[in-house]
Formats: C-alpha cells, sequence, structure tokens
C-alpha cells in the first residue's frame, strides 16, 4: 500500500518526467496519507490510442489511481487527489498543440487486498 497507477497517452510519452513524478507523489502521499516511503509503489501504463470527442488528434490523458488501505478521512483523499493534480501540472507538459486532459482519484482498496514481498 499504496497502489498507484498512473495511464497516459503515448503522445505524451517525451513530455512526461514520469520519475520525478513518482518520487515527488510518494513525498505527497506519505505527507498526506501517512503512508510508509517504502510502501509506495507506482506504475505507469501507455496508452496507444487517445479519443476526445470526435477527435482522435491532439489530445494526450492521464489518470491516476491511488489504491490505498481503509481509513482515511475523505478530506484527506480530496487532499492528496489536489496534490496529484498539482503534481501533473509540473511533471506533464505537452507539446504545442496538444491539450492534456488530467485526473485522478483516491480509492480504498477492497479488504481482501493482500501481498506478499520477496528479497
Amino acid at each position: 500500500m499504496p497502489q498507484i497507477t498512473v495511464d497516459y497517452s503515448e503522445r505524451l510519452a517525451g513530455d512526461f518526467d514520469r520519475p520525478a513524478f513518482a518520487r515527488a507523489l510518494h513525498e505527497a502521499v506519505v505527507e498526506i496519507a501517512a503512508a510508509k516511503p517504502p510502501a509506495c509503489k507506482t506504475q505507469f501504463r501507455r496508452t496507444e490510442d487517445t479519443v476526445v470527442g470526435p477527435d482522435t488528434e491532439g489530445h494526450a490523458v492521464v489518470h491516476v489511481t491511488l489504491g490505498l488501505l481503509a481509513g482515511r478521512t475523505d478530506a484527506t483523499k480530496v487532499r492528496l487527489t489536489e496534490a496529484v493534480l498539482e503534481l501533473l501540472r509540473q511533471y506533464a507538459k505537452p507539446g504545442d498543440g496538444l491539450a492534456l486532459h488530467a485526473s485522478a482519484e483516491v480509492r480504498d482498496l477492497d479488504p481482501s487486498y493482500r501481498k506478499f514481498e520477496t528479497e
């Protein structure tokens, strides 16, 4: 915990500093949601096609999903979501003529969530 997934348009790949975004996001999750730094895990998934309304060109999408163990208040989740959007403003800089559509959500992990780690 937390489980973080970032889906982003392929067109944004060269204009999105993913490692720096993940480091800054992990710091925010630790500060806002009281997570432990080694528990923060982020996966990036590049999507090939982006369509916004009728347009197949000129748009890029980034959506961040954060899964946290239950127990955070709605206010904490909103604060974290706002922090994610601010970080996207800093680290995702689309090129000329490319509109960026950014969104984020914080969800409680299902009670069935389990994990293991190997070393």
